[in-house]
C-alpha cells in the first residue's frame, strides 16, 4: 500500500528531560522519525521540553515547540498548527502517557487528529498488567503465574497464592520504577507499599519470580498488511532479575539453540500480531528456563523502545525511520534498505560480527546509594562495541566506558581477596563482569561462578579464555619476545597494548612499537546489514584485526570530530547536539566529516550523519590508527566534552593538528595555578586559591586561603568529587578521598565566596571579534554546581555595571587564551564585585540552551570559526529573544531513595527542561525563585 496522502502534517511528541530509564535514545528515535517523514514531504511539528537535544533544533523539524509536555501544551500546538496525525511512539513512556491522557480528554477527536504508529487499545493492553497476561494466555503464549493487586490486601492474597520468591511490577511506570524482587515474606509489605505508591493507577502485578532464567529481547516491525520483520535478537548476559537497561547485552544471541530461536521468533510474531491493528515498531522481552528451554513472555512495548536505538546501531537498520514510514501507510516491501539501497526493508538484517552493550553507572554522584542491581534501572548511559568475536567486542566495550579501564582487567584494578570477589558475584553490582574475571584468575570453578551469578556457562568459559591468554603471556619478559601469531591472537580478542604492557610490566609504547613493526594493525569492516551478501553504500565502520580493510580513505580533505562517549552526569546529550552541528558545518565547508564515538543512543552516531562513522572507543589506541589511516587536516576536541579534551595533550604531543583553540590554551584554562596567574596579569579578580600535591600542602593552603574552601581535583567535569569544607578535619578527609580515586590529579583549593550570586557567559571568539551568545544568572547562590542550578537568560537581577564587567572580562580572557571558537566563563558576584571562577574554551553544557532560546545556530557558527572557514562578521547573527528563558534541572533521585539530595558543587542532575516566560511576574518564575534562591549549600 502506498503512502497515505491524506496525512500532510504530523505531530511528534518527545520524551522530555533526560532521566534514568528514559534517556537520549528516544531523542535519537524522534529525530530519525522526523527526518523520515520530511523525506516524504510531510510537515513535521515537534513538541518537547528538552533544550539539550538535536531533536528540538530547527534542522530536525518544520515547527519546534519547546513547551512542557502537558495536555494544555498539546492543545496549544493543535490550535496553531493544522495537524493531521500524531505519532506518540517515539518519545518513550512520557509520550505514550501524554497521548493517552489527551485521548481520554477528547483532544485528538476535537481537532480531528488521527493517532498513527500505535493504537490506544494496544497501549492499554501492554501497560495494564492483567490485560496483558490475559492477552498472552489467549494467544497461546506462556507467562509467569501472577495476580493483579489494587490494594494492600489484594497484594497480600496474591503473595500467599504464588509463594516466594516473587516480583512486584507497578503498572504504567518507567525504567522499572517501584518494582523489585521479594525473596522472603518479611520484605513483602514495604515492597508492596512502594509499588502501589509509584503506580499512577495504584496497581501492581504480583508475579512469580523466575530468577536465574535467561533473558532475551527482540526488536520487530510490522506493516499494515501484517507483515512482520525481526530486526535483532539481543541476549542479556545477566540473567532475569536485572533490568535490561542495567544488563550487559549481546547481539546476535549467543546461547540459543536453533529450536529455541525459531520458537522465540514464532512467538514474537504471534504476540505482535495480537496487539490490535497498528503499523510500527515493537519490543518483546522473553525469559527462558536454561535447563528445559521453556519460554515465557515478560513484557511487550508496542512502540520504539530503549533498545531500538541499540538495535539500529547494531544492525545498521534504521528502525525509527522505517517505523515512521510504516505509520503513514507504506508496507515493508515498498521501502528500500537504507544501507544497501537495493534490498527492501522486508529483508531481515544479518550480522557477521558481535556487538556488546555495557551500561555506564554514576554511583559516585550518589553517596549512600544502593549499588545492588535489580528490577529498577540505575545506569545513566551506555556504550556499544563491535568486534568479530564476543571477546573482542567485550574488551572494546570496557575500553569505551570512560572509567579508566583498559579492557576486561589486566589494568592494575583487579581484586585479589576471594571472599570479596565471591560476595560481589552473588550480589550484582556495576563491576560484576570485572569480578567474574578476577574469580576465574584466582581459580574459582566455572560451575561455582555460574551458580553464584546465573550467567550462562558459555560466557564464563569465553572469559576464562582471557585468563589462559594472560597465563601464556607471563612466559615472556619483553615486547620483542612476543611471537607475531600470539600477539595477533591477543589483539583479535580485544587486548589493548596497555593491558599487554601491564601484564609484562613494561611501557605501553614498547608493545605498540613492536606490534606495528610486525605489521599487526587494525583493519576496518563495514556494518552493512547483510553480512556482505549485497554491496553496501553507507560508510559505517568498526575495527578488528583482519586481513582485508574495507575503509578506503578518500582524497578529500577531512576533519575528525571526537564524540563524548557514554552519557553520564556532567556530560550528557548536549555534547551530542554540539557534535551533530559540528559535522553539518564541516560538510558545509566542503570537508569530509568523520565521526568517532561509541554511544549507541546518540544522533551523531547515526549511520548517515557524518560522511564516515567509526563506531569505536574514544580511546587513544583506537583513535591513533584511524588518524594514521585517514590523515585528516585536524581533529576537533571542543565539542565532545571532557572525553575529547582529555585526548588533546596526546594529539598535541604527536603533532596532530587540533582544530580551534590549541592545546596550550586549553591546558592553561584547566591548570588552576597558571590560570589564576593569568587572571592576576589581566587584573581580573578571582578567589584566593592553591594547588596541592599532598594532604599536608592542602592543609597549609586552606589555612592561608581561610575557610570555607572549595576542594576539587583538577581536569574533571560535572564537579566530580568537589566539596565545600569548613575545617581541617573535613579537608583532610576530602583530600585523601580524591587521592584514593584519582592519584594522578592535583587537588585545587579555592576560597569559597559564601552567598555570592553566580552567573555565566557563553561566547564565540574568532581572533578578531567576540560575540556574546548569552548571559545567564543562576537563581541559586554560588556553591551549587551550574548544571544543578536553575539559570535565567538573560540575567534578571545583576546591575548594568556588573554585566558590563562580565563582558569586559570575557573579552580579555578570550583574547588571552587565544580562543578560536567557543568559550564559557563562570562568575561569582559578591557585594558588587565580579570574580572569575573558571573559563572553559570549549562547548559547554549551556550552549544548546542559548542556541534554542535565541534561535541562532551558534554551534554551526562556532565550528566555522574553529576551522577558519568563516569569521563572525560573515554571519548575520540575529538573536530572537522571547522574554526570559529558564533552564530547569531535572533529577532522578527516585532511583536512589536513601541518598543525600542536598545540592552542592558536585553535579547530580540527569537532565534539564526549558521554560519561557514573558516577564518576572510569571507565577512559575516566582515559585521557582522562592524555592531555590535561598538554597544553602551545606
Amino acid at each position: 500500500m502506498p503512502k497515505d496522502t491524506s496525512i500532510r502534517s504530523v505531530l511528534i511528541i518527545g520524551s522530555g528531560p533526560i532521566i534514568i530509564g528514559q534517556a537520549c535514545e528516544f531523542d535519537y528515535s524522534g529525530t530519525q522519525a522526523s527526518r523520515s517523514l520530511r523525506e516524504e514531504g510531510i510537515e513535521v511539528t515537534l513538541i518537547n521540553s528538552n533544550p539539550a537535544t538535536i531533536m528540538t533544533d530547527p534542522v530536525t523539524a518544520d515547527n519546534i515547540y519547546l513547551l512542557p509536555l502537558t495536555v494544555e501544551s498539546i492543545e496549544q500546538v493543535l490550535k496553531e498548527q493544522q495537524i493531521d496525525a500524531v505519532l506518540p511512539t517515539m518519545g518513550g513512556q512520557t509520550a505514550l502517557n501524554l497521548a493517552i491522557e489527551a485521548g481520554e480528554q477528547g483532544i485528538w477527536e476535537k481537532y480531528n487528529v488521527r493517532m498513527i504508529g500505535v493504537d490506544l487499545a494496544a497501549i492499554e493492553q501492554t501497560e495494564n498488567r492483567e490485560a496483558f497476561r490475559q492477552l498472552m494466555v489467549k494467544t497461546g503464549l506462556s507467562v509467569a503465574p501472577s495476580f493483579i493487586a489494587n490494594s494492600f490486601l489484594e497484594g497480600k492474597e496474591a503473595a500467599q497464592k504464588i509463594g516466594y520468591p516473587l516480583v512486584i511490577r507497578p503498572s504504567y511506570t518507567l525504567g522499572g520504577t517501584g518494582g523489585g524482587f521479594v525473596h522472603v515474606e518479611a520484605q513483602f509489605d514495604d515492597a508492596l507499599r512502594r509499588g502501589l505508591e509509584m503506580s499512577p493507577t495504584h496497581e501492581v502485578l504480583v508475579e512469580k519470580a523466575v530468577l536465574g532464567w535467561k533473558e532475551f529481547e527482540l526488536e520487530l516491525l510490522r506493516d499494515a498488511n501484517d507483515n512482520v520483520v525481526i530486526i535483532c535478537t539481543v541476549e542479556n548476559l545477566d540473567p532475569m532479575g536485572i533490568h535490561t537497561g542495567d544488563s550487559i547485552t549481546v547481539a546476535p544471541a549467543m546461547t540459543l539453540s536453533d529450536r529455541a530461536y525459531q520458537q522465540m521468533r514464532n512467538e514474537a510474531i504471534l504476540a505482535m500480531r495480537s496487539l490490535g491493528n497498528f503499523a510500527g515498531g515493537c519490543n518483546i522481552q522473553f525469559s527462558q528456563n536454561p535447563e528445559t528451554e521453556e519460554l515465557i513472555v515478560i513484557e511487550i512495548n508496542p512502540r520504539v523502545s530503549r533498545s531500538s536505538a541499540l538495535a539500529s546501531k547494531a544492525t545498521g537498520y534504521p528502525i525509527a525511520k522505517i517505523a515512521a514510514k510504516l505509520a503513514i501507510g507504506y508496507n515493508l516491501d515498498e521501502l528500500k534498505n537504507q544501507i544497501t539501497k537495493t534490498t527492501s526493508a522486508y529483508f531481515e538484517p544479518t550480522l557477521d560480527y558481535v556487538i556488546v552493550k555495557m551500561p555506564r553507572w554514576d554511583f559516585a554522584k550518589f553517596p549512600g546509594a544502593d549499588h545492588k542491581l535489580g528490577l529498577q534501572m540505575k545506569s545513566v548511559g551506555e556504550v556499544m562495541a563491535i568486534g568479530r568475536t564476543f571477546l573482542e567486542a567485550l574488551q572494546k566495550a570496557c575500553q569505551s566506558l570512560e572509567n579508566g579501564r583498559m579492557g576486561l582487567g589486566s589494568d592494575k584494578k583487579e581484586w585479589i581477596r576471594t571472599e570479596d570477589i565471591l560476595a560481589r558475584l552473588e550480589e550484582a553490582g556495576e563491576d560484576r563482569i570485572f569480578r567474574l574475571k578476577d574469580a576465574l584468575r584466582l581459580g574459582v570453578p566455572v560451575k561455582s561462578i555460574q551458580k553464584l551469578t546465573g550467567i550462562d556457562v558459555w560466557f564464563i568459559k569465553q572469559i576464562k579464555r582471557l585468563v589462559q591468554y594472560e597465563q601464556d603471556l607471563m612466559r615472556y619478559n619483553v615486547a620483542e619476545d612476543l611471537p607475531k601469531d600470539f600477539l595477533q591472537e591477543l589483539k583479535s580478542v580485544g587486548y589493548s597494548d596497555a593491558q599487554i604492557a601491564w601484564q609484562l610490566r613494561i611501557e605501553e609504547e614498547q608493545v605498540t612499537r613492536h606490534r606495528k613493526a610486525l605489521g599487526i594493525t587494525r583493519t576496518y569492516k563495514m556494518v552493512d546489514t547483510c553480512a556482505a551478501e549485497f554491496e553496501a553504500k553507507t560508510p559505517y565502520y568498526y575495527s578488528t584485526f583482519d586481513k582485508e580493510n574495507e575503509s578506503i580513505p578518500s582524497k578529500k580533505k577531512k576533519i575528525i570530530v571526537l564524540g563524548s562517549g557514554p552519557n553520564r552526569i556532567g556530560q550528557g546529550i548536549e555534547f551530542d547536539y554540539c557534535c551533530v552541528h559540528g559535522l553539518l558545518a564541516i560538510k558545509e565547508a566542503g570537508f569530509e566529516a568523520i565521526m568517532i564515538n561509541c554511544n549507541p543512543e546518540t544522533v551523531s552516531t547515526d549511520f548517515d550523519m557524518a560522511d564516515k562513522l567509526y563506531f569505536e572507543p574514544v580511546f587513544w589506541e583506537h583513535l591513533e590508527e584511524i588518524i594514521e589511516l585517514e590523515q585528516p587536516e585536524g581533529v576537533i576536541v571542543q565539542l565532545g566534552g571532557q572525553t575529547a579534551l582529555k585526548l588533546a595533550q596526546t594529539l598535541y604531543e604527536r603533532g596532530i593538528p587540533i582544530i580551534g583553540t590549541d592545546y596550550p590554551s586549553l591546558n592553561l584554562a584547566e591548570d588552576r595555578g597558571a590560570f589564576s596567574d593569568l587572571l592576576k596579569e589581566l587584573d581580573i579578580p578571582y578567589p584566593k586559591y592553591g594547588a596541592a600535591q599532598d594532604a599536608d600542602e592542602a592543609l597549609r593552603i586552606a589555612n592561608e586561603v581561610s575557610y570555607p574552601v572549595l576542594v576539587r581535583p583538577s581536569y574533571v567535569l560535572g564537579g566530580q568529587r568537589m566539596r565545600i569544607v569548613i575545617n581541617d578535619e573535613e579537608l583532610e578527609r576530602q583530600v585523601l578521598s580524591i587521592y584514593k580515586h584519582m592519584p594522578d590529579n592535583k587537588v585545587l583549593i579555592d576560597q569559597f565566596l559564601d552567598r555570592a550570586k553566580e552567573a555565566e557567559i557563553d561566547a564565540i571568539y574568532d581572533g578578531e571579534d567576540i560575540h556574546i551568545m548569552g548571559i545567564m544568572e543562576h537563581i541559586e547562590p554560588a556553591g551549587i554546581h551550574s548544571g544543578d542550578s536553575a539559570a535565567v537568560l538573560p540575567s534578571y537581577s545583576l546591575s548594568v555595571e556588573e554585566v558590563s564587567k562580565m563582558v569586559e572580562y570575557t573579552e580579555k580572557l578570550a583574547k588571552a587564551l587565544n580562543t578560536r571558537g567557543l568559550i564559557n566563563i563562570q562568575f561569582a558576584i559578591k557585594e558588587g564585585k565580579v570574580y572569575v571562577i573558571e573559563a572553559n574554551p570549549r562547548a559547554s553544557r549551556t550552549t544548546p540552551f542559548i542556541a534554542k532560546a535565541y534561535k541562532v545556530p551558534y554551534l554551526k557558527i562556532a565550528t566555522h570559526v574553529m576551522m577558519g572557514t568563516k569569521k563572525l562578521k560573515d554571519f548575520d547573527i540575529q538573536p530572537q529573544p522571547s522574554g526570559y528563558a529558564i533552564k530547569v534541572p531535572v533529577f532522578s533521585f527516585d532511583k536512589f531513595p536513601n541518598v543525600d539530595k542536598n545540592l552542592g558543587p558536585e553535579m547530580k542532575s540527569t537532565g534539564e527542561a526549558i521554560r519561557f516566560i514573558k516577564d518576572l511576574s510569571d507565577p512559575f518564575f516566582r515559585e521557582l525563585h522562592r524555592e531555590r534562591s535561598m538554597y544553602l549549600t551545606r
